[in-house]
């Protein structure tokens, strides 16, 4: 069990590693708990937090559908910092490096921390509208990629995780990740979990101790518990497998028992699905709309450069504000999906004031502002528009 483990965690963090420094991709996109941080501005101006993408939403989407089945097997068996720091205590252990076994009381009371913290950081992130936590997340010193935006704060945080899974097993995953707080409502009515049965059990307590998360399973029924990884290391540790007194499954009074391979293959299947769902159904990172809907409206699909975050899509939208010669009296909404080379942007209009050309022109010419006495030049480009083209010659 523990082999499999440690395969699908190697697959999951090769595929991080490979996204971020071999084919140069933002992995802070696919992060779960960017969902969780950037819905609350979503839902309320219709914009992303800088650096994340709808893409977050589909992920998150998908390791909320696996928690419900499979409790955190998440955080088991796909998130990074959770398998470079239970590598760090088992490479320690071999090293004969000594474990410290937190009284449980402590490990309850420091569990609170985390709900703390998630609080404390969708509070400032929605205020601001910024990623306040990347200056502190061990994550983002995984996936940044050392660029200038990373901070010194980063890596100390990093290192102090690094440095408490030599001696603690998993102190960041069970005290103060905010993903955690997030997924433990939904984990703690999982349908899976570890079953004891009573009468074949021996009462050894080698189970518990076994458990990384310290959860008693030799003192409960099930474990029901929103802290178990599934991980399944009190199954394997029984020494009386061949009675079978734990097995992993639905609740008891189900007969049915499933083998670790229903907990990959679900890993699998709810990551995959939230991939494959977020490319055939994307959603628009950036909508802002302006003004009443007519009875009729036309909607021109645009590819625009240089328009790579949240920023540049509201400056494309004072491009289309804008009270000069081209202005655009009946822009309606702009949905953009901003990213790298060509971003796509639709425009919905009235026809009866304004028409593609018009739009086009907007985005892409000079605009005089009065106010401030001086030429804003546009940052844009539009695939396939020419504003050269539009000027007739001269007789």
């Amino acid at each position: 069990m523990t082999r499999t483990r440690r395969l699908v965690q190697f697959g999951f963090l090769l595929l991080v590693l490979a996204g971020v420094f071999v084919a140069g991709g933002n992995c802070e996109r696919w992060c779960p708990f960017g969902g969780v941080e950037a819905l609350y501005t979503y839902v309320q101006e219709g914009n992303m937090v800088c650096s994340l993408g709808t893409s977050n939403f589909f992920i998150l989407g998908g390791v909320l559908a696996m928690t419900l089945l499979m409790r955190r097997a998440f955080c088991g068996y796909a998130c990074p910092i959770g398998t470079i720091s239970e590598w760090l205590r088992v490479a320690a252990r071999r090293l004969r490096l000594p474990e410290i076994r937190v009284p449980l009381w402590l490990d309850r009371g420091l569990a609170l921390l985390k709900y703390g913290l998630l609080a404390v950081i969708l509070w400032f992130t929605w205020q601001a509208g910024e990623l306040i936590f990347r200056g502190f997340d061990p994550c983002y010193a995984l996936i940044s990629r050392h660029g200038a935006d990373i901070t010194v704060w980063t890596y100390v945080v990093a290192g102090a995780v690094a440095a408490g899974s030599l001696f603690i097993m998993l102190p960041f995953c069970r005290w103060f990740c905010p993903l955690a707080a997030v997924l433990n409502p939904f984990s703690r009515f999982a349908l899976a979990r570890v079953r004891r049965d009573s009468e074949s059990c021996r009462d050894c307590g080698v189970c518990s101790k076994h458990c990384p998360v310290l959860i008693p399973v030799d003192q409960v029924q099930q474990v029901t518990h929103a802290r178990c990884i599934a991980c399944l290391q009190c199954v394997e540790s029984c020494p009386h497998r061949q009675t079978r007194p734990l097995t992993w499954g639905p609740p008891q009074g189900w007969r049915a028992s499933w083998p670790q391979i229903a907990i990959v293959l679900t890993v699998l299947l709810c990551t995959s699905a939230a991939a494959t769902a977020s490319y055939w159904f994307p959603l628009p990172s950036f909508i802002k709309t302006r003004g009443e809907a007519p009875a009729q409206s036309a909607e021109v699909k645009l590819a625009v450069n240089h328009l790579a975050c949240r920023g540049n899509a509201n400056l494309l939208c004072y491009f289309l504000e804008r009270d000069d010669m081209f202005t655009v009296r009946g822009y309606l909404k702009v949905e953009a999906w901003p990213g790298e080379e060509w971003a796509p942007v639709h425009v919905t209009y009235d026809p009866a004031q304004t028409d593609e050309d018009a739009i086009k022109q907007a985005i892409v010419e000079p605009y005089y502002e009065v106010a401030g006495d001086r030429w804003r030049m546009s940052p844009f480009t539009i695939a396939g528009y020419d504003p050269l083209a539009e000027i007739p010659p001269s007789p």
